[in-house]
């Protein structure tokens, strides 16, 4: 059970502060949480279907299929939250400004949710499919009867959406002054990570050379298995023993995106002061 609850607690956290995080950042667009629903029920149904064919999947491309499928998934996910984040850039200081009446002052906030539905739909398909196979995996080594590993995946989803509505609940009393600048920060590191991760399969693939395998090794000091090492792993994309081209993924997303938001912010930002001054 405890090894049941640990899996499901692992991938729920993982999906769940990804919501979280959004939830929050979008609170202000109009239907966004109807975008961020159908965003989890199409995830939780593609997981059953990838859940499926694993099989299929993992002996595709010379059976590295799986880890091919991962970094894709991981690759549109990141280039969703750039958007995402690019687009709250040119738009967060007219929401921050009329959360009140934000639906008539943001004309193009259905593109926006759109993205929503796309990102959460990749977070729970990824974390959804794992935990299926992961419970199927324990299952099959009769690693404890069906009762107690049904109890391990209750409690461990239990706890891993409490800390996902957690962070939602912390991110939604920030002042509206800050909330976008928090929040986008998060995402920004939400993406790098995804970034990182996704060249983690790619070397497992063998498609990528590693460049120093590990960089550096904090395992003893920050496990990955424990409750902080899970958290920073989820946020930040934390590695214990990352290897060099994940870091290089890792802050060339960071660049990108930031630029990106820096570019598109600014004659935004510009646009409304001049507004505001006639």
């Amino acid at each position: 059970m405890f090894g049941t609850a640990i899996i499901v607690f692992r991938e729920v956290l993982e999906a769940s502060i990804i919501i979280g995080i959004l939830a929050a950042a979008t609170r202000s667009v109009p239907n966004s949480r109807r975008w961020l629903f159908a965003g989890l029920l199409a995830g939780l149904a593609g997981s059953g279907l990838v859940a499926t064919f694993t099989d299929v999947i993992g002996s595709l491309a010379n059976g590295i299929g799986q880890e091919i499928f991962n970094a894709i998934v991981l690759g549109i996910a990141v280039l969703m939250l750039a958007w995402h984040n690019i687009w709250m850039s040119s738009h967060g200081a007219a929401l921050a400004k009329n959360a009140k009446s934000v639906g008539k002052n943001i004309t193009d906030g259905t593109s926006e949710c759109s993205v929503l539905l796309v990102i959460v739909g990749l977070a729970v398909l990824r974390e959804g499919s794992e935990t299926v196979l992961f419970l199927y995996g324990i299952a099959a080594s009769n690693d404890g009867g069906q009762s107690s590993m049904l109890l391990g995946g209750l409690i461990g989803t239990l706890l891993g959406v409490a800390v996902g509505y957690t962070l939602y609940a912390g991110l939604a009393r920030v002042p509206m002054r800050w909330f976008f600048t928090a929040t986008g920060i998060l995402v920004l590191l939400l993406a790098a990570g995804m970034a990182s991760q996704a060249a983690h399969f790619l070397i497992q693939a063998d498609l990528l050379p590693s460049l120093a395998s590990p960089l550096w090794d904090t395992s003893t000091v920050l496990p990955e298995n424990g409750l902080p090492g899970m958290l920073l792993h989820s946020l930040v994309g934390y590695d214990s023993r990352p290897a060099g081209m994940q870091i290089v993924f890792y802050l060339v997303a960071l660049v990108v995106i930031y630029t990106g938001m820096k570019l598109v912010g600014r004659p935004r930002q510009t646009a409304m002061k001049n507004h505001d001054s006639k």
